[in-house]
């Protein structure tokens, strides 16, 4: 975390003035009595929060009916969160939640300022448990002074940060989006329309809309107005409809090729690179005076380090493409995996030509080694953070400790035998969208060797050659022309006939 630019401003004027509050005319010491002070006025705030998957880091699918959220789910950048508590829930909106088997609990642990504050230098501390670092500490009256509806540095102090550094996770979401130009996001351009994140995830009682869990794929609800509002403003059809173009043949294509996928020719279009390889396998290895040491390409990407393992980045990238219907199965810890087929997906999409609720998406596909019991069959988790802990792997760099210590907290079986398999994650690809002339024109997939070349169940023109329709194709061509000649020279020949008769009769 840390490291943002100054925020262009992009907040509607606000009905009140913080800095005249009688309850934020005194000093702050601590991120919980700043919360006792919002609570003074916003009684129920804390209550709708702690309902919601921002605070639980729990989602209980209703489509697969498994539970997911941070606390369950294993993702290809550090793993899973159970043991290594107190690192991931930095980025959570609460202060001091050190054990995610315990459901967090306290209206005072609320952390209003994450999202809410206005001067851009807010920031949790390092594997604090979500507390805010020294120097917030210091600052927090003025701070508390300068609350105000969210901006996208708010939302960026953690969602741009995922997976270890600026822009590292999901490839669509970094901080050149903070003041981002026309070129790289058409509705977050700051000398434009200058969208704040909440514009389409908005919420109604701290309820953020759009998770990608359970992803809308395919908005057949249209344009949300006063009165038929389907509450999820977080498709893009929920403001341009489901036929936006003037371009009638370009309409046929959006129940089957989603918006993202023509306007989003790219991810980390920015200037920051995402990351595309975690391989974990190499993790541990040290200098010659058995020291951990980290390596950098010529591009100056960290592509090594002893605590993490080997990395590959990438800027823009084009997107790889699937069909998605909405639901998502993940691998959990509990999930039997078969090691004979790799790579292992993380989250495995559903949908398919044949679904109607399908559409063609674009995704960022990452890919890893992770480690895993060869016996069971299972990832594990590891214990890879804790300051000053020789069991953690990124203090003692011990495979077989770490695993040990993760998988006794986690309470997940283990075999003591491990290994590393390969494995694949997707991310859908939302943001960074891109003016349409830069959208992908006809040809970028209408084409032997375009951009769905891999997508097969379905017959698309310019890509896929049948010779049954080629015939049949030219046979109509063919027979139209013929009906259209022969027609034509049938009147002809009775034009000529008729004047022929008429000389007769003169």
């Amino acid at each position: 975390m840390g490291g943002l630019p100054t925020v262009a401003s992009d907040v509607t004027s606000s009905t009140a003035d913080h800095t005249k509050f009688k309850d934020l005319q005194r000093t702050f010491a601590s991120g919980p009595e700043v919360t006792r002070a919002c609570l003074g006025c916003h009684t129920e705030a804390a209550k709708h929060l702690m309902r919601t998957q921002h605070w639980r880091w729990e989602f209980d699918n209703k489509l697969t009916g498994q539970k997911l959220g941070k606390r369950h789910v294993v993702n290809s950048f550090c793993g899973a969160t159970a043991s290594n508590d107190s690192y991931c829930t930095a980025c959570h909106v609460g202060y001091g939640w050190k054990d995610l088997r315990k459901e967090h609990q306290g209206e005072d642990n609320v952390d209003c300022l994450i999202c809410h504050d206005t001067t851009a230098t807010y920031r949790k501390g390092e594997g604090a448990a979500g507390m805010p670092d020294a120097t917030s500490v210091a600052n927090l009256t003025e701070i508390a002074r300068k609350v105000g509806k969210t901006q996208r540095h708010n939302c960026g102090n953690c969602h741009f940060h995922g997976g270890g550094a600026n822009g590292a996770k999901h490839g669509d979401l970094d901080n050149s989006l903070i003041t981002p130009s026309f070129y790289l996001d058409v509705h977050m351009d700051d000398m434009g329309l200058n969208f704040a994140c909440s514009r389409c995830h908005g919420s109604a009682a701290h309820q953020v809309q759009g998770s990608r869990y359970a992803t809308t794929a395919r908005d057949t609800h249209g344009i949300d107005a006063p009165g038929r509002d389907d509450g999820n403003h977080a498709t893009c059809e929920s403001c341009h409809g489901a036929v936006p173009h003037q371009n009638r043949k370009l309409n046929h294509h959006t129940d089957r090729v989603a918006c993202q996928t023509c306007h989003i020719p790219e991810f980390a279009r920015g200037s920051v690179p995402t990351k595309t390889l975690w391989d974990w396998s190499t993790a541990g290895r040290l200098d010659g005076d058995g020291k951990p040491y980290s390596t950098v390409d010529p591009r100056g990407y960290e592509v090594y380090t002893s605590k993490k393992g080997t990395f590959d980045w990438g800027r823009n990238v084009t997107p790889e493409y699937r069909w998605y219907n909405g639901r998502i199965r993940y691998t959990l810890v509990t999930d039997r995996l078969d090691d004979t087929r790799q790579p292992v997906p993380i989250n495995a999409i559903e949908g398919g030509p044949s679904d109607p609720d399908a559409r063609i998406w674009p995704f960022k596909v990452m890919l890893g080694k992770q480690v895993y019991d060869t016996q069971r069959k299972t990832l594990l988790v590891n214990h890879i953070a804790g300051k000053g802990d020789p069991t953690a792997f990124w203090n003692g760099f011990d495979w077989a400790t770490s695993l040990r210590v993760g998988t006794e907290y986690a309470g997940q079986p283990f075999s003591g035998q491990w290994g590393f398999v390969e494995t694949t994650m997707l991310w859908p690809i939302t943001h960074m969208v891109a003016p349409k002339d830069k959208a992908l024109a006809c040809d970028a997939c209408h084409s032997r060797d375009g951009r769905l070349k891999d997508l097969s169940g379905f017959h698309m023109p310019g890509r896929d050659y049948n010779r049954f329709l080629e015939w049949l194709g030219f046979l109509l061509v063919g027979g139209a022309l013929f009906g259209v000649l022969g027609h034509a020279a049938a009147r002809a020949i009775l034009a000529v006939r008729r004047r022929k008769g008429g000389g007769h009769g003169a």
